[in-house]
């Protein structure tokens, strides 16, 4: 029962409201191009790289059903997902409606990260799947090695900087791998959207019960590495809990706060494909951060921290150090409980930049990157942003 509660706590996905299992165990069984942008009409190539620690991971290049918008590719943008999600979540909506057609179809050179651990990147070049050393893994990992061997590929492949856009954990990572000059140096803008690095005023109920009642050091101390829903384990104890113990149609709101533009009839389509494994170990450094109000590193505890850090305390993400001259876009939303406002108020508080805002009173967490209504919402500021920061592009 606890165990499942932690993992409906912490996923940024969708609960079925049928009477059958809450999570599907069903899962796409071929590559993301030929599941859902081929079928589309679109032109799509599939790519892999190689982390500095050995992880595979995909990447996918999106071109427009308008080829003659493709004689010359047009500005790069790396699209990077959020958390128990993967590069499948900037298709599930129709064309007209996800962010990866959309861009695609505005001229731009559309690649889709897919971080380690999800269905798409599920490799390395030592460990199996099975291995509790594949796992060991937390956010700040994707940020130093998923996102920045993404950025260094783009920017090799294209000869030029790069658009970056993170939603949730995506821009958790974005915003520690900025820090780095080397990655900064090869990124023309950030587009964030429910910006999160400091996440001290989370106040999702679930969420909040869960971090109080410690159930990511009761996992760490069952042994468990990865956190993955569609374990027939999880099915059943997801189901349990949900039948006859508590309203599973009301989860997302308690998870996330409330989500008014999604189309909730599809959420047995979104549940085809999301959620993507995760690691224990990037859930409990979510969890130290609620706890510490800091943007750090993972806490090994103070012994490991001085083997590892050389200092008593994780060291701290410093967003000083993203250049100021770095161009940023944020979009946010009043009902978002997990990118809640003060937090955000925090982060730009902490940028020496100033970045170009976009708040939407009723748009949740989910809304950003689900809702029918984001092209005219959010993301059609986002391209004039984009736009604005490449004047002297084809588009």
């Amino acid at each position: 029962m606890k165990w499942s509660l932690l993992a409906v706590v912490i996923t940024h996905t969708i609960f079925s409201t049928g009477v059958h299992s809450h999570i599907l165990r069903g899962s796409p069984v071929n590559s993301l191009c030929d599941e859902l942008i081929h079928p589309a009409g679109y032109s799509c190539t599939e790519h892999t790289i190689q982390t500095k620690d050995g992880y595979i991971l995909a990447l996918q290049r999106v071109a427009s059903r308008n080829q003659n918008l493709r004689l010359q590719f047009g500005p790069p943008v790396l699209l990077q997902h959020g958390l128990f999600m993967a590069g499948d979540v900037w298709f599930l909506n129709s064309p007209e409606e996800s962010l990866g057609f959309i861009l695609a179809d505005h001229g731009f050179d559309v690649w889709v990260g897919n971080v380690r651990g999800t269905r798409y990147s599920y490799g390395h070049v030592t460990f199996s799947q099975t291995d509790k050393e594949f796992w060991d893994w937390s956010w700040q990992d994707l940020a130093m090695y998923d996102l920045a061997e993404m950025i260094q590929y783009l920017h090799s492949i294209a000869n030029s900087k790069i658009f970056l856009v993170g939603h949730s954990q995506g821009t958790i990572m974005s915003f520690a791998a900025l820090t780095q000059p080397h990655v900064a140096e090869m990124v023309e803008a950030a587009a964030l959207l429910c910006p999160i690095s400091y996440l001290d005023h989370v106040t999702a109920p679930l969420v909040e019960r869960m971090v109080f009642m410690h159930l990511d050091q009761m996992v760490v101390a069952l042994g468990l590495h990865q956190i993955n829903f569609r374990s027939d384990m999880l099915v059943k104890l997801v189901d349990s809990l949900c039948e006859g113990h508590m309203d599973c149609t009301d989860f997302l709101t308690s998870i996330t706060g409330k989500n008014s533009f999604f189309n909730a009839s599809r959420l047995e389509y979104y549940l085809e494909y999301e959620p993507h494994p995760s690691s224990v170990k990037n859930v409990r450094h979510l969890f130290q951060m609620i706890r510490k109000g800091t943007f750090a590193q993972y806490d090994y505890g103070l012994l490991k921290n001085l083997l590892i850090y050389g200092l008593s305390k994780p060291p701290e993400f410093k967003l000083s150090l993203i250049p100021a001259s770095l161009p940023m876009w944020m979009g946010y939303g009043g009902n978002d409980l997990l990118a809640d406002v003060t937090d955000v108020e925090h982060t730009l508080a902490k940028l020496p930049s100033k970045p170009e805002l976009l708040y939407l009173e009723n748009y949740g967490h989910i809304d950003f990157v689900l809702s029918t209504s984001a092209k005219e919402d959010v993301y059609k500021h986002m391209i004039q942003f984009f736009r604005a920061k490449r004047r002297s592009s084809n588009l």
